[in-house]
């Protein structure tokens, strides 16, 4: 599939930021890559990662993957960057356009986010927030159509905190035209107004019936960055919410099981199911190199 964008820059700040075909385009070209992993199409190319969160597999994906098509990432923590010393985003905006040609970052901040995007005259790439990781939803989004043929009309699981993993599911529900099923418990369940903006989203009861019958179940951590101090009232809240072996008998016979990592053994998923044939985390973590750098070439280059 060829994809030519629009005119002007592209920021990839939700997964609604794209059409349905671009998205398509670059999980294809991302499957492209996984067989050809290293054509220099950005050479000469410079990027700058700003993360103020802690990250792993997003920040080597982006760092080595620059690296193998021919560019070069610069890494900046927050205390690295003027922002940390609370320099104005429109700032750093300005001055980051006139040296590189685009910006990922990661920071709780989603307005920052987009103020930063408003600013800057390079594309700039949302690798998580509180409110949205659009990035991951390429990467799994990749791996179920590596395994299961197209993810359109499929039926999709959530099952636990309705936070920013499950936020970027119901856009991404609308995008790739699958069917989704959330179990959160009370107080921890997505936005309504998003989750009204997807007539393919239904909000349930229980993990039991959101995993009946799914082709693909999704877990995420029950305190995810910004929720470190309410770690042990969460474990209470979310107590019936862990992803088991039984639970997972539920869904159909092809079922497979993703989580975006890390993950907390023992609680959000049992101890051993990461282990489990079903499971397919460690394919999907893999994946987000090939994703990632599928997205810089578009929002770089201009599409293919």
């Amino acid at each position: 599939m060829t994809v030519a964008r629009n005119c002007g820059k592209r920021d990839f700040l939700t997964l609604l930021d794209f059409s349905a075909e671009e998205l398509a385009a670059i999980v294809q070209r991302a499957r492209s890559l996984k067989q050809d992993p290293s054509p220099k199409t950005l050479t000469g190319k410079t990027g700058v990662a700003m993360f103020e969160m802690k990250s792993t597999r997003t920040r080597v994906a982006f760092e080595a993957g620059m690296a193998q098509l021919g560019g070069h990432m610069v890494m900046l923590s927050h205390q690295d960057s003027q922002l940390g010393r609370g320099e104005p985003v429109e700032d750093t905006a300005r001055v980051l356009s006139g040296m590189v040609d685009v910006i990922v970052i990661r920071t709780g901040n989603q307005a920052q986010i987009e103020q930063l995007a408003e600013t800057a005259s390079i594309p700039v790439i949302n690798a998580m927030s509180t409110r949205y990781h659009p990035c991951q939803l390429l990467a799994d989004v990749q791996t179920y159509e590596e395994l299961r043929g197209s993810i359109t009309g499929a039926t999709v699981a959530f099952v636990g905190d309705g936070y920013n993993m499950c936020h970027s599911y119901i856009n991404a529900a609308r995008q790739w035209g699958f069917n989704l099923k959330v179990a959160s418990p009370e107080g921890y369940r997505p936005d309504p107004e998003l989750v009204k903006s997807c007539n393919n989203v239904q909000l349930v009861e229980t993990p039991q019936e959101a995993v009946e019958k799914a082709d693909l179940v999704v877990t995420d951590v029950w305190s995810s960055m910004g929720h470190e101090g309410e770690q042990d009232s969460r474990l209470s809240v979310f107590n019936g919410y862990q992803i088991t072996a039984d639970l997972l008998d539920l869904a159909s016979r092809d079922t497979l099981l993703m989580h975006c990592l890390p993950a907390h053994r023992g609680e959000e998923i049992s101890e051993d199911l990461l282990d489990d044939p079903r499971s397919v985390v460690f394919e999907e973590a893999g994946n987000r190199l090939h994703s990632q750098k599928a997205l810089l070439e578009f929002v770089i280059n201009g599409g293919w």
